[in-house]
């Protein structure tokens, strides 16, 4: 199973000197980097004063620079705000530059105050996501010259000059509504399930892949749980009480942004005070402030529900300050992972079979000292008799 950050970011309350902010977000990933997280996707927002990333290829780009093995992906590019031609293009450029180390997330836009800025009405960026990822795919694949004129761009025989480095891992957002679930099931592209751990209402996470497969088929496709991500909040300390006092550093600021700023009802938390929004937190099942076996316990229940998706994604959110949330993921690299990636079972299997053996071998490795300390000694004792 794969472990990453889905980074908005969120950096909240407004007022903070954000090029302290970002630089902070590429300490995070270099972060991860060293402690063996598979992925980090990063996001595209434009506008309402706390997710300040606007172009997540060039973070990408600098944060390529700065680590050696975890892949980087937008998390998501709105591709209803680019031609898909020029995302190709740098998709596949940054492919090279990175030697196949980026992954391209599409969705179509959270924050309407966005899209409302470029002239998108809300109502028509589903749908332009899913014939721009039309477009998108055609050039990515290497399909014939592409012209066609869709609302938001027009392509005259358009095509990629360069061709991927990689074939190039893609995968489209889905939050409530099943527009992303049918792109990934018609293209055979992966999905990344945000907001979708709730435990109450609908099953989201079934509909998502329910739509994903029966898309697939319908277009003969192929499509695999494995390239099927969660998203979800999270934050683990040694106590579950160190890991409230943890969150009490940022966790309101979280909240009021999404209730009072963004207009994202998609993703909507409920709670006014401290403890009504950490209840809202665990008892929705949407994510944990906890222990690692708090994580550990949270993660086995996605994969129930889920059937078996290939990753999880905590999302970045700052509740803590810099260093207790150093102090999370580093928890959370050291006792979480290793129970999904079984990067620990053979020193367990050692540590049991060295136990089982101790009692038997220990007799039998001292009277092995004792006799060649016996041993040594008569041929001391015989070599000065000797003289």
């Amino acid at each position: 199973m794969r472990f990453g950050i889905f980074m908005a970011p969120f950096h909240a309350p407004t007022g903070q000197n954000p090029t302290l902010a970002l630089e902070r977000d590429l300490n995070l990933i270099r972060h991860l980097d060293e402690l063996g997280f598979d992925e980090a996707w990063i996001g595209e927002h434009h506008s309402c004063g706390v997710e300040i990333i606007a172009e997540p290829l060039l973070f990408m780009a600098v944060a390529a620079e700065r680590t050696r093995t975890i892949r980087l992906g937008t998390g998501v590019l709105s591709l209803p705000y680019h031609n898909p031609l020029w995302v190709a293009d740098r998709i596949i450029l940054l492919d090279h530059l990175t030697r196949g180390r980026v992954m391209l997330g599409l969705g179509p836009g959270a924050l309407p105050t966005d899209a409302h800025m470029i002239g998108i009405d809300p109502a028509d960026q589903r749908e332009m996501l899913e014939h721009g990822t039309d477009d998108l795919m055609h050039l990515l694949r290497g399909g014939e010259p592409l012209t066609v004129e869709r609302k938001g761009y027009r392509l005259n025989g358009a095509r990629c000059q360069l061709r991927p480095y990689s074939d190039i891992h893609v995968a489209v957002a889905a939050i409530q509504s099943p527009s992303g679930p049918r792109i990934a099931g018609k293209h055979g592209l992966g999905l990344l399930s945000i907001g979708a751990t709730l435990k109450i209402g609908a099953d989201l996470l079934a509909l998502h892949w329910d739509v994903t497969e029966q898309r697939a088929r319908e277009f003969n496709q192929k499509v695999d749980k494995r390239d099927w991500r969660l998203v979800g909040p999270m934050h683990i300390a040694e106590t579950r009480e160190q890991a409230l006092r943890d969150v009490a550093y940022g966790i309101d600021a979280w909240f009021d942004y999404l209730q009072q700023t963004a207009a994202a009802p998609q993703f909507s938390p409920a709670g006014s005070t401290f403890k009504e929004r950490v209840d809202w937190i665990i008892e929705t099942g949407v994510g944990v402030i906890g222990t690692p076996e708090d994580a550990i316990a949270q993660i086995n229940d996605l994969r129930r529900q889920s059937n078996g998706a290939g990753g999880y994604l905590m999302m970045a959110h700052e509740w803590a300050s810099p260093e207790a949330t150093r102090r999370h993921y580093e928890l959370f690299a050291r006792h979480v992972m290793p129970q999904f990636q079984g990067s620990a079972a053979g020193l367990v299997a050692s540590e049991k079979m060295a136990r089982g053996l101790r009692p038997d071998l220990a007799g039998k490795q001292a009277s092995a000292l004792a006799a060649w300390t016996e041993k040594h000694a008569a041929e001391t004792a015989a070599a000065v008799g000797k003289r």
